[in-house]
């Protein structure tokens, strides 16, 4: 430590000791419990605001920020990691748990700013969970610390960082610390199944996180929002292979995607497969004319639905193909709006992920001749170009909805496919953006 943080530390040290006594002089003495020093009772006092910085240090691991890490969900210390966090789970829960979060008094949501009997809970819940340091009292003030908590918080289960106590922050708030130790412990039993040699590279795919990884050397390299299958067309669990990228890709329709979809369409629109840019093929690759067919049939005509390569094309400029009997995929989207849903489980099992040419250029960063300038001059003038990798990427799907940090931090998400065992973890945060209390 140097002379000056030497100072520097000393004086906060006096200045908390000096406010400790001059706080004790303030308060009523009834107020004190006779095992509480002075310093805890101007802490827990309930007239206590913002402090400027004293928690500084402590709340600086304690934010949105401190969650994010290179660390992959999925490698040599994905078990280690959730024993600890099942270790910590298991105190908590025969401690009692956590109260239970109430959304606030009236119309005011709980938010930074807001003063509420509320708040105290929502502070005893975040110190027991570790996302509030516990030297930041039981007041009932909502301030900058509680809302870099609740932020810490909110990242931890997946969802938008507002510091807001809305409908899914407090659905997710209120699951019981047992049920949580639950989720651990059935999240354990799928991560030992794997192997502990991944691979120096690999993809992962986490379909409750809809979160796609790009591992190198142990560490993250990429990390991407991705969309998949929702609960009535689910994404598979599989490990396979990475084999291909294509750029500039037809699409072809899926038969369920062509009976769930495109034949109700084509009722309402005759020219939908037009507008599409869908062409109709026979066997013999002939090109047939959508008009000769009776759509109002209860059977799909047996052609093939295949749509150009541009800009209304479904998988947009990318589709990376992976060995699998399901017919997924991974793909560009030209909807890109959808990942600023909540909740990404929109598609019909395939996986659509953000920002998808950076994924294709390191999956193309050892085959040859495939550099980003390249990519992008060959996507440009729409001409479909399929590419073998020079050698193959594992892939993973799984699916991983809580995991724990060599640095304690314990996520969880919605069991959206209610493979946990528990009603109570599937929030139902599938409908959109969150929507805080008005």
């Amino acid at each position: 430590m140097s002379k000056k943080n030497g100072i520097e530390a000393f004086s906060r040290r006096s200045f908390l000791r000096s406010a400790a006594t001059l706080g004790a002089a303030a308060l009523a003495a009834p107020a004190l419990a006779q095992d509480q020093t002075p310093l805890d009772a101007l802490i827990n006092a309930r007239s206590r605001g913002n402090w400027d910085d004293q928690f500084d240090a402590k709340a600086a691991a304690r934010t949105a920020a401190a969650v994010v890490s290179n660390t992959p969900i999925l490698g040599p210390d994905s078990v280690p990691n959730i024993q600890q966090a099942i270790a910590q789970y298991q105190t908590i829960a025969a401690n009692g748990g956590w109260p239970q979060v109430t959304s606030g008094t009236g119309d005011q949501a709980l938010q930074i700013g807001v003063n509420a009997p509320a708040v105290q809970a929502l502070r005893q819940h975040l110190v027991i969970t570790g996302d509030l340091p516990k030297e930041a009292g039981m007041s009932q003030a909502f301030d900058s610390y509680v809302d870099g908590a609740v932020k810490r918080f909110q990242a931890r289960h997946g969802l938008p960082p507002d510091g807001v106590i809305g409908e899914f922050t407090l659905k997710a708030m209120n699951v019981p610390a047992n049920v949580r130790l639950q989720q651990l412990n059935t999240n354990l039993v799928r991560l030992q199944t794997f192997p502990s040699d991944l691979g120096r590279r690999h993809v992962m795919v986490n379909i409750p996180a809809t979160r796609v990884e790009a591992v190198e050397d142990g560490k993250v390299a990429l990390r991407h929002e991705a969309i998949v299958g929702r609960e009535s067309r689910p994404t598979h669990i599989i490990n396979s292979k990475i084999y291909e990228v294509i750029l500039n890709p037809y699409w072809t329709a899926p038969r369920s995607i062509i009976i769930k979809d495109i034949m109700p369409l084509m009722r309402k629109d005759p020219t939908y497969l037009t507008k599409s840019n869908i062409r109709l093929l026979d066997g013999k690759g002939n090109e047939v004319a959508p008009e000769t067919i009776d759509w109002n049939s209860d059977k799909a005509p047996d052609l093939m639905f295949r749509q150009d390569p541009g800009k209304l094309n479904a998988m947009a400029s990318t589709k990376i193909n992976f060995h699998n009997p399901n017919n997924e995929y991974m793909h560009d989207t030209p909807e890109q709006g959808l990942f600023n849903k909540l909740m990404r489980f929109d598609s019909s099992g395939c996986v659509r992920v953000q920002n998808v040419r950076d994924l294709a250029t390191w999956l193309l960063s050892e085959t040859p001749g495939w550099p980003r300038q390249h990519i992008e001059q060959v996507i440009s003038p729409r001409v479909n170009t399929p590419i073998t990798l020079a050698s193959e990427v594992p892939v993973y799907f799984v699916y991983i909805s809580a995991w724990g940090a060599s640095d304690g931090i314990v996520q969880f998400r919605d069991d959206i496919y209610n493979l946990d065992g528990n009603s109570e973890l599937a929030l139902d945060t599938t409908q959109g953006m969150e929507q805080p209390v008005q």
